[in-house]
């Protein structure tokens, strides 16, 4: 074999290597363009996707916390309800100790206080009305001597 030809093939090897080389970094130029001409347009759809995603989040959050709230609410008034029946069962209870022990209630108190003062009216009524006489003038006790005799000029 001539080295005519070996350096001919070796030539056209490297040249169609060059070729391929080249045509793999145009290749690559190219991608990098459309990647950068459709980069944009993904980046708006995306922001656009953002925008959707975050309204609906906000809606969920609000719905969220209204549910949240109204279950606030309920358990609120539950415990309300709750203790209002226990103050009330405890009232009952200390109501009717203080009745075995013999202790009178409140409204037993204000309807004792108020007969007595119905008594007490009736009582004055009945009291004669006597005026008070007028008194008399104190008696001057004369100024005596030891035999007995008033002194003069007091």
């Amino acid at each position: 074999m001539d080295s005519n030809t070996t350096n001919g093939r070796e030539k056209k090897l490297q040249d169609e290597l060059m070729e391929s080389a080249h045509r793999i970094w145009l290749a690559g130029l190219g991608a990098l363009a459309a990647a950068e001409e459709e980069g944009s347009k993904v980046f708006s759809r995306l922001v656009e996707r953002g925008k959707d995603v975050e309204s609906r989040g906000k809606e969920t959050a609000s719905d969220a916390k209204e549910q949240v709230k109204s279950k606030f609410e309920d358990v609120k008034s539950q415990a309300s309800n709750a203790w209002s029946g226990l103050g009330d069962k405890l009232d009952d209870t200390l109501t009717s100790a203080l009745h075995r022990l013999g202790v009178p209630t409140r409204d037993e108190i204000h309807s004792l206080t108020q007969k007595i003062e119905e008594l007490n009216a009736k009582v004055d009524q009945l009291k004669p009305r006597v005026t008070p006489a007028a008194t008399p003038a104190p008696s001057v006790n004369p100024i005596v001597t030891a035999t007995g005799e008033p002194v003069s000029g007091a």
